[in-house]
């Protein structure tokens, strides 16, 4: 019995694929793109000499440039997490990076297997586009994790600096000090903003649409309401911290109750995958006594007609809005 090593190429190709477009990111953009970056990108900007207004037209362009280019081809498909992820590659170099990903996984994998060259071209395909999806979709969901818990204390310090006798703009000004990425060069563009003239208000809600946060929709509209009527804007803040981070541990609470039906639900969709993998490694020829058959072709379809549906199906029943 002799198993074959392609299935382990094409996932080694994967995997060198990622770390490669990684690895162009932050050759390109210097390691304060990294969310792991002690100093902000937005300081880190200024720190080296550029001026304001082209720091703020910089960064507001890096997040706003993707959803502007959902019109392109299959591209609408990574507008979405790649606006959330403040990716700073434009969508032309993510397609060029698409397709050069898509030749290097070429190369690979005509150096490393036998297959058909029309399987290359197809699986180089899948793996160039789908590396880039599977990045940016990392790079989003971390960095939206990040902002939301970031965002009580950032309300919490904008409360102490109300308390204290600073105004608004400024409590915004000193958030997007004191805290650290991804949060503080989203606080710095508004505080920018609002030092040119732009009501903050209008700011919040235009980051809470583009993040799709419903936390910072709540701030925007206390902001907004508070401008429009007076109030204490203090004590709405404090309770609206309260409020995002009651939310905060509901939501890792039910995310931990969940856990095991979502990973059921991952387990029973890939694991006819992975012993069809398993089958065709072992023995390449074990279909070939049926792949004649009239209903061979129909049943395949009707398989991952079901699979996709028990997908849907498991992550409709384990998201639970909080």
């Amino acid at each position: 019995m002799q198993l074959s090593a392609e299935p382990i190429i094409y996932g080694l190709i994967f995997v060198g694929v990622l770390v490669l477009v990684e690895g162009l990111y932050l050759v390109a953009f210097g390691k304060s793109i990294s969310l792991n970056s002690r100093v902000n990108r937005r300081l880190e900007m200024l720190n080296k000499g550029a001026a304001r207004e082209q720091v703020l037209e910089q960064l507001r362009k890096e997040m706003q440039q993707h959803m502007k280019s959902r019109s392109i081809p299959l591209y609408s498909l990574l507008a979405e997490k790649a606006q959330k992820a403040a990716i700073a590659f434009t969508p032309r170099q993510l397609i060029m990076i698409m397709g050069g990903l898509a030749v290097v996984a070429f190369i690979g994998l005509t150096v490393g297997t036998e297959t058909d060259p029309i399987i290359r071209v197809v699986a180089s395909v899948f793996i160039g586009i789908g590396a880039v999806y599977f990045w940016v979709n990392r790079k989003a969901k971390k960095r939206m994790g990040m902002i939301e818990e970031q965002l009580p204390d950032a309300v919490e310090l904008m409360v102490r600096s109300l308390k204290v006798g600073h105004p608004f703009s400024s409590a915004i000004t000193i958030v997007s000090k004191e805290i650290e990425d991804p949060l503080a060069t989203e606080f710095g563009i508004i505080a920018d903003q609002s030092a040119y003239g732009r009501d903050v208000g209008e700011s919040l809600k235009e980051m809470a649409e583009r993040l799709d946060m419903q936390d910072m929709r709540f701030l925007a509209v206390a902001v907004t309401i508070q401008q429009q009527s007076g109030g204490n804007l203090a004590e709405i803040l404090a309770g609206l911290a309260t409020v995002i981070r009651a939310r905060f541990r509901l939501f890792r609470k039910v995310k931990a109750i969940t856990a095991e039906a979502q990973w059921s639900g991952k387990f029973l969709s890939a694991f006819p995958l992975v012993c069809l993998v398993g089958l065709l490694a072992n023995d390449p020829t074990y279909y070939d006594g049926v792949l004649d058959h009239e209903y061979f072709i129909p049943a395949c379809f009707v398989v991952g007609i079901m699979l996709t549906i028990n997908l849907f199906v498991m992550r409709k029943l384990t998201d639970i809005k909080v």
